[in-house]
């Protein structure tokens, strides 16, 4: 096994976290950074608190969503972790499983 997949598993198995909630991350920083998913003359503001993202934390993920803007939400997990600050790794263990909402707030607008 090389070091970057034991690290990989390190992170996974110490904090519970699966493939599946870092591409959740990546899907909510993507969000954070342009909540108009892209659309040309759509410009939101947001204000994240409302949805449970503290501003430091908020901060945080808009860099790393205007970083994997487009990108598959499938980054190397050690890849994304190193990327967060300490307070948005507390931030994502606790509410790993709810970032999926966050698709579920700002659908595709394309969408009926």
């Amino acid at each position: 096994m090389s070091q970057k997949d034991n690290e990989s598993l390190q992170i996974q198995e110490i904090n519970n976290l699966r493939p599946v909630h870092f591409a959740d991350l990546i899907r909510t920083a993507q969000l954070i950074f342009d909540p108009g998913k892209g659309v040309s003359g759509i410009h939101r503001e947001i204000d994240w608190k409302e949805f449970g993202v503290p501003d430091d934390v908020a901060q945080n993920l808009k860099a790393l969503g205007q970083e994997y803007q487009y990108s598959s939400p499938h980054i190397p997990i050690e890849k994304v972790w190193s990327q967060l600050t300490p307070e948005t790794r507390i931030w994502f263990v606790k509410n790993k499983n709810e970032l999926w909402r966050f698709e579920e707030a700002f659908p595709a607008l394309d969408e009926d």
